[in-house]
């Protein structure tokens, strides 16, 4: 089951369409108020990350369920201008992206880089850089069903970071205060044909 495809403008509307749209499919698969909730609070969290792209370009969002496995979807395609990207580097008055500050803010930076057009799609220098595994994601894409791309995803950056907790504590104290980090059981960030896509994953 799939949900109705919404579309979020540049100053947010949609995204109350968008956690309506995920309160349905939760309860069209019967998922317990407290489910619900958590699968409601990671689509905020998601929605959220909106909030802070500077001047960003539209998004879609939908969610995708299989008995009691969700999947829900962001994505947008890679348009990123000279200006969103100045802006961006605007943010921090270090001239840095500030969106790296907190789990994601992490995620936003991941997916603003793959969203820019004129870059390098992955940074493998970065944790959490694998192939990842989009068996079953949009099918209406130009891609094989079981096709496997190298992207970005929390099962691998949680176990990198485990492994490094010594050397970065900072990055597994974001994981460990992140709602997203906890309650999902994975976020993948890749890039299929000229769209990227965010997908968080949650089975109950």
């Amino acid at each position: 089951m799939k949900t109705d495809v919404i579309e979020i403008t540049p100053n947010g509307d949609g995204i109350d369409r968008a956690l309506l749209e995920t309160e349905r499919a939760a309860a069209y698969r019967g998922l317990e108020p407290k489910q619900a909730l958590r699968l409601r609070l990671l689509a905020e969290e998601m929605t959220g990350m909106l909030r802070t792209l500077i001047g960003s370009m539209p998004f879609r969002y939908w969610a995708e369920t299989e008995g009691q496995r969700f999947s829900l979807h962001l994505a947008t395609e890679t348009q990123m201008t000279s200006d969103l990207r100045k802006a961006l580097l605007d943010a921090s008055s270090t001239g840095k992206n500030a969106a790296a500050k907190g789990f994601m803010g992490r995620l936003r930076d991941i997916f603003t880089r793959l969203a820019d057009a004129d870059a390098v799609p992955a940074y493998p220098y970065e944790y959490g850089y694998s192939y990842v595994d989009v068996t079953g994601f949009d099918a209406s894409m130009d891609m094989s069903p079981n096709a496997a791309l190298y992207g970005w995803s929390l099962h691998a950056y949680r176990n990198a970071v485990a492994e490094n907790r010594d050397k970065e504590p900072e990055k597994w104290d974001e994981l460990e205060k992140s709602i997203t980090a906890k309650l999902a059981d994975d976020v993948k960030i890749f890039i299929r044909g000229n769209t990227v896509e965010m997908v968080i994953e949650k089975t109950f």
